[in-house]
């Protein structure tokens, strides 16, 4: 039964954000993507703070663990993850500056543009590639809450979504530029987000033969939905707005973390 849950929720997080994201991208409900960073952003921290570091010291109890511990791994897992942050965005940046003319300008003749459509596909493989490995990790985390309690399964994939579907807006973005028709471009994505089953998969097995270590997983969980809630979406959010925009911005951060509190509630009835 554990089982069937992880796959339903990894795909639910995995290939309906992707779905979620063509909804958006494709039929012109883009106004509602600084919306989903706000609510993405609410959702993560409401189900780290909420729901994975309670869980995971209420399970260490049991498995013998200390707190310092476990905050010790909140901690390196933190490092951890803005160091694959900077592999990647150094990665794509050396991409970058190998697609531009050194002046930074884009050149035009014929040689550059033929160089420049080969590298955009390269890009469109590099894409699909790094959200396969994404979603692999994604698929992992879901799995550990899933053990640990099917409820805080839940609110991990749901947060998990939450923040993929902005990203996959990006993502289909960038595709169909290295992509014939949006429907290849959706497809693709799909597999890659698929991933996130497999994932699903190999992390039960793995927390099923080193339950003991179970706490450490959630807490690796924590800090990756911390991570990407305070360095990746936080930061977007952080522009000049008018006094309406603040207030809409803040109100769907609270609704990120209502949503989360809510779907605990719903769950132990």
């Amino acid at each position: 039964m554990t089982l069937l849950s992880i796959l339903v929720g990894t795909l639910v997080a995995g290939m309906g954000s992707v779905w979620l994201a063509a909804l958006l991208a494709y039929a012109l409900l883009s106004r509602f993507t600084q919306h989903l960073l706000s609510l993405a952003a609410g959702a993560l921290l409401a189900t780290a703070f909420m729901r994975l570091l309670p869980e995971a010291f209420e399970q260490s109890v049991s498995a013998g663990v200390s707190a310092q511990a476990l905050f010790a791994v909140l901690l390196v897992g933190l490092v951890f993850f803005f160091l694959l942050d900077k592999a990647e965005l150094w990665h794509h940046g050396h991409e970058h500056h190998q697609a531009e003319s050194p002046d930074g300008a884009h050149s035009h003749d014929h040689h550059d543009a033929h160089h420049g459509h080969d590298h955009a596909h390269g890009g469109g493989w590099a894409v699909l590639l790094g959200d396969s490995v994404h979603a692999f990790g994604d698929g992992i985390l879901i799995a550990a809450a899933f053990v640990a309690d099917w409820r805080l399964g839940l609110a991990s994939a749901v947060a998990v979504m939450a923040h993929e579907v902005p990203h996959h807006v990006g993502d289909l973005v960038v595709l169909r530029q290295t992509l014939d028709t949006p429907r290849a471009a959706l497809f693709k994505l799909s597999l890659a987000g698929g991933v996130t089953a497999i994932g699903g998969v190999v992390g039960y097995v793995l927390v099923g033969a080193m339950h003991e270590y179970l706490p450490y997983f959630l807490v690796v969980a924590a800090s990756s939905f911390i991570y990407v809630a305070l360095a990746d979406l936080i930061p977007q959010l952080q522009k000049r707005l008018s006094p309406a925009q603040t207030a809409a911005q803040v109100a769907w951060l609270f609704l990120g973390m209502g949503l989360v509190a809510l779907l605990g509630e719903l769950a132990q009835h």
